[in-house]
């Protein structure tokens, strides 16, 4: 029984590196130009809009946020979802990679808001199939630091009476939220729920992996991959 596959990383900017990569318009040494037109975006994009760069400018635009976005903050984390490639090979040979991906897709929709899946790209011209998403991340719950200071601080009663609890369901711009070390667990567990009909597992849990960037774990799926 192979592993699920899932690697989450912040990216700086409109992350256009990224797209030149899923897009095709800059080709990888390791693709298969001959099987590039097998590659397909799952997620239907408004009018208008043509590409990675474009989705991820729309959604920040149309999210409702009130606060100017930083020079330096988090618009977009890139996720990488596949398998041991064996089990990714396996499922291809065995017709159902299609309901594989529709899983995928159901699996980001449910766990980070469908409205905030800008992109979701299933590459097939490499050894190893994979899909490469995009994701907008917008929550609405309160700011982490906001409810842990309210939780330590001791008011005084004139001020819990004057206090006026702002509104929770605004929209806010926080990559923080969202991969908090919490959370970062409980994906992974719901990740290999949802791919255990597939025979693939968890990692390890505690195994003291070190994180890498999304392009050194690029290489080192795709050296596994030539290796086997």
């Amino acid at each position: 029984m192979g592993y699920a596959v899932l690697h989450m990383e912040k990216a700086s900017g409109s992350d256009s590196g990224m797209s030149a990569h899923i897009e095709r318009t800059v080709a990888p040494k390791n693709a298969d130009a001959s099987r590039t037109h097998l590659n397909w975006e799952m997620i239907h994009s408004p009018d208008g809009v043509t590409n990675r760069t474009e989705a991820i400018q729309h959604r920040l635009e149309t999210a409702g946020l009130q606060r100017k976005i930083g020079k330096n903050q988090v618009r977009v984390v890139r996720i990488l979802l596949t398998g041991s490639p064996d089990d990714m090979k396996r499922i291809e040979q065995s017709g159902k990679l299609d309901d594989w991906c529709r899983d995928n897709l159901d699996w980001l929709k449910k766990t980070y808001g469908a409205e905030n899946i800008v992109s979701a790209v299933v590459h097939l011209d490499e050894t190893t199939p994979h899909i490469h998403a995009t994701m907008i991340p917008i929550v609405t719950c309160e700011r982490r630091k906001k409810r842990q200071e309210q939780q330590t601080e001791q008011a005084s009663d004139e001020k819990k009476r004057k206090y006026r609890k702002k509104s929770t369901d605004t929209a806010r711009l926080c990559a923080d939220d969202v991969m908090s070390r919490v959370r970062l667990k409980e994906y992974q567990n719901s990740y290999a729920e949802q791919m255990a009909k597939y025979g693939l597992k968890r990692g390890i849990e505690g195994s003291g992996a070190k994180h890498v960037a999304t392009s050194q774990y690029y290489r080192d799926l795709l050296t596994l991959s030539e290796s086997v």
